[in-house]
């Protein structure tokens, strides 16, 4: 074979086997390329950040407790909003879980359709679970993968 043919057949094999080597599979869901493209908070969104130590009241508009954190799963979602409960400076009172879907917004502040005493009469939540280790390491300072 020629320089030219060798050439034009080297073309050719590069040429064929590049789209399979460069090829990549999406690894985001379609949501997540969505949600990426607004540029301002929704009307339904809330920052964590103004979440978390906020008051939450009753519908009687009452002090019943105040958001001390939000647990994730593993792909990101809330699995629960954590009230601290009974709690006077600090002492005394109890963490437990409650569905994000069960907090509202109304008028820029946080309900929920329960009263102190239910909520004081539900299970404590533990942040740490001693069996497992979860709850206990510190979050990575760069980021990072939740749990791998």
């Amino acid at each position: 074979m020629s320089k030219a043919t060798n050439a034009a057949v080297f073309a050719a094999v590069i040429a064929a086997a590049a789209p399979a080597a460069y090829a990549q599979t999406r690894t985001l869901p379609e949501t997540h390329v969505a949600a990426a493209t607004h540029t301002m908070i929704q009307p339904d969104e809330i920052r964590a950040s103004k979440m978390i130590g906020a008051t939450v009241y009753d519908v009687q508009n009452r002090n019943i407790g105040s958001v001390k954190d939000l647990v994730l799963n593993r792909s990101g979602a809330v699995d629960a909003v954590l009230v601290d409960v009974g709690s006077f400076l600090g002492m005394g009172g109890k963490y437990v879980a409650i569905p994000l879907s069960d907090i509202k917004t109304d008028n820029n502040r946080l309900t929920l359709d329960r009263t102190k005493e239910q909520l004081q009469q539900m299970a404590k939540y533990e942040l740490e679970n001693p069996s497992t280790g979860a709850g206990t390491s510190p979050s990575p300072t760069t980021g990072g993968s939740l749990g791998r």
